[in-house]
């Protein structure tokens, strides 16, 4: 008897939790999202966040997707920005999916109050080095339609992220790992770390562990 496509499914996956020493700033990153759904319709809970000198940012998202192609969902739905400034809300349109060679994709527009809106665009690809031993490269940009200043944000593209880590799988359920991020402020945004004498660029090694349930 085959699999009803309206089995209700569900998964946790922590992507990161892992410790990093840069040049300018140590602490801890936690990245990871959740599902529960069907083949067709899931809702989804995403969070990002950074500790480091005794504070924190990030963000959170709901959002409900729904499968529009093969390997990819359209999603919508809110996301909340906490930390460095005062928070902010926004309403999300997006897509995730696996484009060809395998890239795993997320690329989403933002609008919020007072006219502000956002884009986000993340890109990973995984290399199997051998059965266990996986190296994943991924690229991550964000762009705003309005400066921000009250929380370091300028016009334009604000910042650049590029990684490296390579895990290691004891179980699938299981990877230690270690890596490096280069990270860079751009644009007005970068003018704007500049006149606060902050850092417009950072380079992190880092190490942590992969779970999923």
């Amino acid at each position: 008897m085959g699999m009803s496509d309206n089995a209700v499914l569900s998964m946790v996956l922590l992507d990161r939790l892992e410790g990093f020493d840069g040049l300018d700033s140590r602490g801890l990153n936690l990245d990871g999202s959740a599902w529960i759904g069907t083949d067709f319709n899931k809702l989804w809970l995403k969070a990002e966040a950074e500790r480091s000198a005794g504070k924190s940012s990030g963000r959170t998202e709901a959002l409900w997707s729904h499968a529009v192609a093969a390997f990819w969902d359209l999603q919508t739905g809110v996301r909340h920005d906490f930390g460095g400034g005062p928070s902010r809300q926004w309403a999300v349109l997006g897509v995730q999916g696996i484009a060809p060679y395998w890239f795993n994709i997320e690329a989403a527009v933002y609008a919020g109050a007072a006219g502000r809106t956002a884009a986000r665009a993340r890109a990973e690809y995984t290399v199997r080095i051998t059965q266990r031993a996986i190296l994943t490269p991924e690229v991550e940009v964000n762009a705003y339609g309005q400066s921000d200043l009250a929380r370091g944000i300028g016009s334009g593209f604000s910042d650049a992220r590029l990684g490296l880590r390579i895990r290691y799988e004891i179980r699938r359920e299981f990877a230690p790992y270690i890596g490096i991020n280069w990270a860079r402020k751009l644009g007005q945004t970068a003018s704007l770390a500049r006149q606060e004498s902050a850092p417009r660029s950072e380079r992190q090694i880092f190490a942590g562990v992969r779970l999923w349930f």
